[in-house]
């Protein structure tokens, strides 16, 4: 079924190719893609509403500086973080990312390139077990970058874009940009879902309110592929033309379990953005919005059941969670206020990320979708985890490149899982020191997690 699905989507993707090419030189664009619709309270979305290099006519730069200082009440010894893509170290200032590049175009030809450095170039790679098959180390290769694709525009409609390479997802809502986000650690929904692809997408904007994109990819957060079929999925975006309402849907098909060829992945996943009050020029409240997401998958086959529980050897295996935030701008749109939260239920653990240090380690080498070391962080058919997390925060914005932010967090899991004061790294937290020989040492795994957060998010 896989490769037959996979075989037609390619075969229409090359012919809407073809007749795109065929009907471009004559064709007349009718506008831009969303023109005159209000994205800058977009939780997810870039809140400029222009940039100093626009008058640039064939490179538009772009640079982001994200920077983090972040306080556990379980103060881990080792100073680490579990559980984060945003976080890494606990009690110091740190440089979470630097992205500089930009957009460059001639004609109709067109391509982004973004660079990636400071901690994420760690944390995120490391979520992706697809350069374990083979060779040349993609998780290095491709580290330093988080954005880098070209393609060709074609002047259909509100305009046609063919991309090929490394994307970013947005599956999960937030934006892996942090100046694009309302919270700065993100929920367990948009934590443990993607945050990029690598292969093909058609972006299709047949009126400038709708977005229509289809993905062909080599798999789920992942540089090559878990096993021989690419993934395929798309995502669909409205906007109303009064800006008050976005809505979204991002669906995946694919096979992404190391070494489980039989073993498919679906999911599912659902936003509502609605502005419900807009007065911008109030130096009281100036405007409120909320956003909704809510996410459904499951695995199926090589000894998982889906929603369907078949008993030890054929457990169910699925992916369950919701988020809601609240925010609230006012001081003519100066400052915010951001409330909300998040849950997910995923039996077998197979989106959960792996906490870090000892507790996971490297794949098993005669099992890749199990890790190794002494002390295992399992993610087995049948093992369960549900986490449960509420923050919010306070926002200055002195003006539209910059941001300061001061976050609580709480979150909660069903099984230890956060770093707690023991740390996860060895007894006294040098990566220098053995691990105990006797056993009596094990990282320090605990149930709940309560952080402050100051950030400052840098972009032009």
């Amino acid at each position: 079924m896989l490769k037959n699905s996979s075989a037609a989507f390619g075969k229409k993707a090359l012919a809407l190719l073809a007749l795109l090419y065929s009907v471009n030189g004559n064709a007349q664009q009718k506008g831009e893609p969303f023109e005159k619709i209000d994205q800058t309270w977009h939780n997810g979305g870039d809140r400029r509403d222009s940039t100093v290099f626009k008058n640039n006519k064939f490179f538009v730069p772009s640079i982001l500086v994200d920077l983090n200082y972040n306080y556990s009440f379980n103060n881990p010894i080792d100073n680490t973080v579990v559980g984060s893509t945003a976080l890494a170290r606990h009690n110091e200032l740190q440089l979470s990312a630097l992205h500089f590049g930009g957009d460059f175009t001639y004609g109709n030809a067109r391509a982004r390139v973004m660079t990636q450095f400071g901690t994420r170039s760690t944390v995120v790679p490391r979520n992706d077990f697809s350069p374990y098959r083979g060779q040349y180390n993609l998780a290095d290769v491709y580290k330093n970058l988080s954005e880098a694709y070209a393609g060709y525009h074609f002047n259909k409609w509100y305009g046609i874009n063919v991309d090929f390479g490394l994307f970013m997802s947005y599956i999960g809502l937030n934006s892996y940009y942090q100046p694009e986000n309302w919270e700065y650690q993100a929920s367990f929904t948009s934590d443990n879902t993607p945050w990029f692809f690598v292969g093909t997408r058609i972006q299709i904007h047949p009126t400038k309110n709708l977005k229509i994109e289809p993905w062909i990819i080599n798999g789920w957060q992942s540089y090559g592929k878990f096993n021989k079929m690419p993934g395929v999925g798309g995502n669909i975006t409205y906007m109303s033309n009064n800006s008050n309402w976005k809505l979204l849907t991002n669906n995946y098909y694919g096979t992404d379990a190391a070494g489980i060829a039989e073993r498919t992945r679906f999911h599912s996943d659902n936003s509502v953005l609605h502005r419900y009050y807009n007065n911008p020029k109030s130096s009281g409240i100036s405007r409120m919005a909320f956003s909704f997401t809510g996410d459904v998958g499951f695995e199926k086959g090589g000894g998982v059941n889906g929603f369907k529980d078949g008993g030890a050897n054929n457990p169910a295996q699925y992916f369950l969670s919701a988020m809601f935030y609240n925010r609230t701008w006012f001081g003519k749109n100066k400052f915010a206020w951001t409330l909300g939260g998040g849950w997910m239920k995923n039996p077998g653990r197979y989106l959960v990320l792996l906490p870090t240090g000892q507790a996971s380690a490297l794949p098993n080498p005669t099992n890749p979708t199990q890790t190794a070391g002494l002390f295992p962080f399992t993610a087995n058919p049948g093992d369960q985890f549900e986490g449960w997390d509420w923050s919010t925060n306070l926002d200055y914005m002195p003006n539209q490149s910059i941001t300061f932010r001061l976050e609580y967090v709480n979150r909660n899991s069903s099984v230890g899982y956060f770093a707690g004061r023991g740390g996860v790294t060895s007894p006294n937290g040098l990566t220098t020191t053995p691990v105990d020989p006797n056993g009596t040492w094990r990282p320090d795994l605990v149930r709940n997690e309560k952080k402050i957060i100051f950030a400052l998010l840098f972009r032009m």
